[in-house]
């Protein structure tokens, strides 16, 4: 029988690599529901094209636009705009797979439910573990969920580790994550207060959304990485290692107890572990090209700059702090990009805005989807008033 998918996120470029990948296997998937947030030529466009039973917008707005949109094509698709549509859409009984593509925080509630529904969740949505942590994997776990990682970093350190996860601690002595180091990567520090949003959004091998492209800018998408990658595999935060590595051949590595290491190779095209999450554990085609050796440029590797990339480096300290710290610094990040895009900081002032959200907001080990939310809500009211003093 065919797969049935949610997409959640469906417009967005995991979404889109996503159903291109599907579009090439119509024997193997079936599109149950698609998701957005507010480009309804978009979905609609891809509700002609796979004609989902559901489609789910963030607002009555914009559902209301999408059937307007769907009705003039003679659609079927049922459109929703309840609070709970998106759980609705991840958990329903005739879902077999559930691609979580929504950025931020708003995706955590549906990651929770299809986890609870005991769905294979293909996860691209880091918030879900960085904010979630124990809440999310003890939801896994209960619900028989199949939790398979999808950025390509933690694809590529899920497709090294042996199969018998209950083996690692006695085999792995650490991993490796890969970072392009984006954008900035030779500047000078200094030079980094006059950096704008649009060279912040222009990565050098990924075309990405602008809040990714900012925390590739950063290096605080690699730091909710080293989040992410402590829930996933189960290590401590000294078993978590970032190398620079700007070719972005090598998408991560895990070195074992032996010395040896195993690194995943690939294209930079997101529909390789995109691919790789929908099949696991056969492998299909992705529709991306093959590396050519023949044609490949050396790969290099340096450090992970403390001084360029200082956020980087904030990671490691939330994981040590009080249990919700990756909360409340997942909160004040989303905060402090969305004023740098709207240019109200400086680049420079997303680490400072950060730093002082995590001072001010001392969380108490939320243990609840409630308590999680209430706390990224107090963390993003301290960002917001801080974001308010950077401006002033």
């Amino acid at each position: 029988m065919k797969q049935r998918l949610t997409v959640l996120g469906s417009t967005g470029s995991i979404g889109t690599s996503t159903l291109d990948v599907v579009a090439r296997h119509p024997d193997r998937y079936e599109i149950f529901a698609l998701s957005a947030a507010t480009q309804v030529d978009a979905i609609a466009a891809q509700c002609a094209r796979f004609r989902p039973r559901f489609a789910a917008m963030a607002s009555p707005a914009h559902a209301r636009a999408l059937r307007d949109a769907l009705a003039a094509q003679g659609s079927a698709t049922e459109v929703l705009d309840t609070p709970d549509a998106l759980e609705a859409i991840a958990s329903h009984p005739d879902v077999d797979a559930v691609m979580a593509a929504i950025v931020g925080a708003a995706g955590l509630a549906p990651c929770l439910a299809a986890a609870r529904a005991g769905k294979r969740l293909l996860l691209a949505n880091k918030e879900a573990l960085v904010v979630g942590g124990e809440v999310f994997m003890s939801a896994v776990r209960d619900g028989g969920a199949t939790l398979l990682p999808i950025d390509s970093e933690h694809s590529a350190i899920f497709q090294c580790l042996p199969e018998d996860a209950a083996s690692w601690p006695r085999r792995v002595d650490h991993i490796l994550l890969t970072a392009s180091g984006g954008p900035f990567r030779t500047r000078e520090p200094a030079s980094l207060r006059e950096v704008t949003p649009e060279q912040a959004c222009a990565h050098p091998n990924f075309s990405m959304g602008r809040k990714i492209s900012v925390d590739s800018a950063t290096m605080m998408n690699k730091a909710l990485e080293v989040i992410e990658a402590r829930w996933l595999f189960n290590l401590s935060p000294e078993q978590i290692r970032v190398v620079i590595h700007p070719q972005q051949i090598i998408h991560s590595m895990v070195q074992f107890k032996d010395a040896s290491v195993l690194a995943q190779l690939g294209t930079p095209d997101m529909r390789v572990p995109i691919a790789c999450g929908l099949a696991w554990p056969e492998r299909i085609e992705s529709g991306t090209p093959a590396l050519d050796f023949s044609r490949l440029a050396a790969l290099t590797f340096e450090e992970a700059d403390a001084v360029r990339f200082p956020g980087l480096h904030l990671s490691w300290h939330a994981l040590r702090a009080a249990p919700g710290t990756t909360a409340v610094l997942n909160a004040a990040n989303e905060v402090a990009v969305a004023s740098f895009l709207e240019r109200r900081i400086r680049f420079d002032q997303i680490h400072r805005l950060n730093l002082e959200t995590l001072e001010a907001v001392s969380p108490s080990n939320p243990d609840s989807l409630g308590a999680l939310l209430e706390l990224d809500a107090r963390a993003r009211s301290a960002a917001r008033h801080g974001a308010e003093r950077l401006a002033a």
